[in-house]
């Protein structure tokens, strides 16, 4: 049975920029927003779209196309925000395709898409998760499972596996509350790294699914399919609806208490799912057939399928981004072709100053939506591909509501900027990329970098796009400036007493609270120095030494190459002016450890600064989790045995190899239990020293 989600429109007559309207929101067929959706609507702040353009996207999820991209990252945080709350606004399908989509091809680098989506929060303790909870990166094409397939392949040529022989297990990706059991505590997926404990689930009566045991790991909480449709599908919208109010603290409804007593709402551990195996050369014929054939075999809601190799060394050779594993895919085919005629082709200018140019096309219906823009990718493309006004493109939905052009079936004269759309700067070119070169006067720009300093320092609220607008009106239009502010100059500039309060006491906030170093270094913006790049220097040169770093240097550092260390020098004097005045404001950083200081303390951390390679099946927790564990400790995790590595740690079922190698290469072997007590030794000396 599919469930689709109620959508509501508002009347011609009614405000729309008042919550307490009292008339019902009621959509073409009648259907009235429930009563939770106009509750939590009551407790929104809008920093950029209206109460009436929120219900227009809801009720026409194509108009997303329409938006700005400040706007496009609000709707997604209100609309991610309702959906693991338990009342989504829109579809998972228009939120993945249209909404999702669409940031993914305008920002593919934006924040969002990079870190695990936020949830709603819930009362209780908020703890560091035992394992990561990492979101799954999705192809929605064919093709798009063949370039990851590629990647897998290649990535086992350079370990000397044969990619031929690789095999892939295929679960069903369900459609339920994501959350991590450790055998005592049930946890929310949180940010990721951070869930909230929700362990009064259990208490209430949730089991496990097939009467398996506690502490599997992560899985999502589930409610029967048939159980839903036949007692529940009158009082709740949808079934994310009715598995949200399982771990919610207000006292469970009667509905609640009864389905959990009948065990019909349960947690399923990802590790016991149903499964199939593949080999690479029959994968992508089979997904369709296997993604029927896990659906059949589970009285459960399914999104898709999860595919993921076998090989424990090619997994953890591969690693994770911050996003996704990168040895694991979701796939959902959605896929469909048309020829469409060019309106125009417009720029944006993002923060870093490329100019990247959106073809606005002929309205057309594409999997169900009306697509208005199509992605150029770059103006190298337009130019090339001969894109402008009157040429006929073929796009691809794909997943994407900015569809991907396949092909130019006419190309005509391309439309090409000469001068910045935000500040009339001329523009110049660097390979396929258009840049604007007014980094200190270019209004997008400007914006776009307050923003990114404010998101990515991630302990500030209030700061979005139409607030940053009104500061840059006002003449504010550098992020020291902004922390200079008072109550009484904001509301000289049109904000009112409670928000001009809020947003000092903010400001204030975001200089008190703990944040890592790191974190405060990424939010500079500097290319190539994402959140990974800054841990991974700082790991190696404090915080107050990167501006008197060389090349040399930072090429030192693995993971950093000479281009990356020229450029990364060039931007951090770029930003140096203001990283001191942000620094004098006395910013609560804490610092990451060195790695020198970790090898130093040996004596108390025996394995900080030693190579590890894990191999075999482990009793003590995933290999994932063991070498997180380990890498927390300072220790380096290897793919493979070399010359270079201290400690082959061997669960069961070792193969011959890599035991041969470590005893060829005089490398210690140490046993699982050998080795907890190793690193058991380093957990009860650091408690003591706490």
């Amino acid at each position: 049975m599919t469930y689709v989600r109620r959508t509501s429109t508002i009347s011609a007559n009614s405000p729309s920029t008042k919550f307490h309207h009292p008339n019902p929101f009621l959509d073409d067929h009648g259907h009235m927003l429930t009563q939770a959706q106009k509750d939590a609507l009551k407790q929104l702040t809008f920093e950029h779209l209206s109460l009436q353009r929120l219900f227009t996207l809801q009720q026409q999820p194509q108009t997303i196309t329409q938006l700005d991209d400040a706007e496009l990252v609000e709707f997604l945080t209100i609309a991610n925000s309702f959906y693991r709350d338990g009342q989504p606004l829109i579809s998972d399908h228009d939120y993945d395709h249209i909404a999702l989509a669409e940031l993914k091809t305008r920002q593919p680098s934006h924040p969002f898409l990079h870190t695990v989506e936020p949830e709603p929060k819930f009362t209780g303790k908020t703890v560091e998760l035992p394992a990561r909870m990492l979101s799954t990166e999705k192809a929605y094409t064919d093709k798009e499972l063949s370039d990851w397939l590629k990647r897998i392949h290649k990535a086992a040529n350079e370990i000397g596996r044969d990619p031929a022989g690789l095999q892939f297990r295929i679960t069903p990706k369900l459609d339920g509350f994501a959350a991590f059991d450790d055998g005592d505590r049930l946890y929310t997926r949180g940010d990721g790294r951070r869930g909230t404990d929700i362990t009064r689930a259990f208490e209430r009566g949730l089991v496990v699914a097939n009467n398996q045991p506690r502490g599997l790991g992560a899985g999502e909480i589930v409610v029967q399919r048939s159980y839903f449709a036949a007692n529940l599908a009158q009082d709740y919208e949808n079934p994310r609806n009715f598995q949200a109010s399982v771990v919610k603290e207000k006292a469970l409804e009667p509905a609640v208490e009864q389905a959990l007593g009948n065990q019909a709402v349960v947690f399923y551990p990802f590790s016991t799912l149903p499964y199939r195996v593949r080999r690479s050369d029959d994968l992508i014929d089979s997904v369709a057939a296997l993604s029927r054939e896990l659906r059949a075999s589970l009285d459960y809601d399914m999104d898709g399928i999860v595919i993921e190799i076998t090989d424990d060394e090619l997994k953890t050779y591969m690693g994770a981004t911050r996003h996704h594993h990168r040895w694991q895919i979701a796939y959902k085919q959605n896929q469909e072709k048309a020829e469409v005629k060019v309106l125009q082709v417009v720029p944006q200018t993002s923060r870093s100053g490329r100019v990247n140019p959106v073809a606005e096309v002929e309205p057309t219906r594409l999997s169900g939506a009306l697509i208005q823009r199509a992605t150029a990718h770059h103006y190298g493309m337009v130019r090339d591909k001969g894109i402008g006004p009157d040429a006929v493109i073929e796009l691809t939905r794909s997943g994407e509501v900015i569809p991907k052009i396949i092909d130019v079936v006419k190309a005509v004269e391309p439309q090409i900027p000469a001068s910045c759309p935000s500040c009339d700067t001329e523009l110049f070119w660097d390979s396929d990329y258009l840049y604007c070169p007014n980094n200190t006067g270019c209004p997008a720009q400007i914006s776009h970098t307050i923003e990114h300093f404010f998101r990515t320092l991630g302990n500030i609220d209030g700061f979005g796009p139409a607030t940053i607008e009104k500061l840059y009106t006002n003449n504010i239009r550098t992020i020291d400036a902004v922390y200079g502010l008072q109550a009484d100059q904001l509301e000289g500039m049109g904000f009112g007493p409670k928000q001009s309060e809020n947003l000092v006491n903010e400001l204030q906030r975001s200089r008190h609270e703990v944040i890592e170093d790191w974190r405060f270094l990424a939010a500079f913006g500097v290319f190539r120095m994402g959140g990974g790049n800054c841990e991974r220097l700082l790991g190696h040169h404090r915080l107050e030494e990167i501006f008197e770093l060389s090349e040399e240097q930072i090429v030192a550092i693995e993971g950093f190459a000479e281009r990356t260390a020229e450029v990364v020098v060039k931007g951090f004097a770029r930003i140096r002016p203001l990283f001191d005045k942000l620094q004098a404001l006395g910013f609560n950083l804490q610092r990451t450890p060195l790695v020198s200081e970790l090898q130093a303390s040996g004596a108390l951390n025996p394995i900080a600064g030693k190579l590890l390679v894990f191999t075999g099946t482990m009793t003590h927790g995933s290999r994932d989790d063991m070498k997180a564990e380990a890498k927390k400790l300072g220790a380096k995790v290897g793919a493979s045995v070399t010359g270079k590595t201290d400690y082959l740690v061997t669960g069961d079922k070792v193969g011959a190899s890599k035991l041969n190698a470590a005893t060829s290469k005089g490398v210690e072997i140490l046993t699982e239990e050998q080795y907890l007590k190793l690193i058991g030794t380093t957990i009860s000396s650091a408690k003591e020293q706490s």
